[in-house]
């Protein structure tokens, strides 16, 4: 370990050594979509909040209970896909993709 880095920090770049362009691509895009999920669930939540406070119609309960759902599954499954390697970190990355697709296709796309 240089003398430069703390342990913290040799620990956090330490996995990312070892992993192949395309690897470190997918988990980026992955985490993108995830970190989107959760901007999405914060907008909906507050929309519905809004329209509440308003008294106008909103987007309703399901959208308000499911968006954060998701985003915290995506969440998750992106920290499986950060933390391991190979066809594990490979998996929950579709996870993730699988989750966000579902919550776009049910909400948004239908």
């Amino acid at each position: 370990m240089s003398d430069d880095m703390t342990d913290t920090e040799e620990l956090a770049l330490a996995p990312a050594r070892g992993r192949s362009r395309a690897a470190r691509w997918w988990r980026g895009f992955t985490g993108s979509l995830a970190a989107g999920l959760v901007a999405l669930a914060v907008l909906v939540l507050g929309a519905g909040l809004l329209c509440a406070f308003l008294d106008v119609p909103g987007p309703g309960v399901a959208p308000m209970i499911a968006h954060p759902v998701a985003a915290v599954l995506a969440l998750l499954a992106q920290r499986v896909a950060d933390r391991k390697d190979g066809p594990l970190a490979g998996v929950a990355g579709l996870v993730v993709l699988a989750i966000v697709a579902v919550a776009l296709w049910t909400f948004w796309w239908a």
